[in-house]
């Protein structure tokens, strides 16, 4: 998995505790983390793309997160950056292997596929029950100051 996953996820949870209707440009998103701006870009760009972030150009533009934070899952973040593919792709060797290969679908019957696509389904299901607000959550919980210093950061940050 890129680090893009990662960044994305941080910025959409540095979004959550924005005022509603305000935005962050990526460049100022980058500067949180001392990221560079272009390819967090691509990031936020990709999650738009994907209906998670909203994009508003202009001087008073940036991103700010197009659905409730309760209804963004972790899956639905790694998706938007890496893609809907699974993580293990069979190239189905037992074929150049010996015995009779006629007719075998080999994702079926070979165990290290199925072993591979099993644990694909479980880091899915995970990914899937977690929301970008059960991060929020737990974060509130863990640091409360985080939300406010989240705002005052990016409302004194001129980049």
């Amino acid at each position: 998995m890129s680090e893009g996953v990662e960044w994305a996820i941080h910025s959409c949870l540095n979004l959550t505790w924005l005022e509603p209707g305000e935005a962050v440009t990526a460049a100022r998103m980058a500067a949180f983390y001392e990221l560079p701006a272009a390819y967090l870009n691509k990031q936020l760009q990709a999650l738009a793309r994907a209906g998670i972030l909203a994009s508003t150009p202009g001087p008073r533009g940036g991103f700010r997160l197009a659905r409730r934070a309760e209804d963004i899952t972790l899956l639905d973040m790694v998706i938007a950056i890496e893609g809907p593919e699974e993580a293990f792709r069979c190239e189905e060797i037992l074929r150049q292997g010996p015995g009779d290969h006629e007719g075998a679908d080999y994702r079926r019957l070979c165990v290290v596929s199925q072993s591979m696509r099993r644990a694909d389904l479980a880091w899915r299901r995970e990914l899937a029950g977690q929301t970008l607000d059960d991060l929020r959550v737990i974060v509130e919980r863990r640091v409360p100051a985080t939300p406010g210093r989240t705002r005052a950061w990016f409302a004194n940050l001129r980049t």
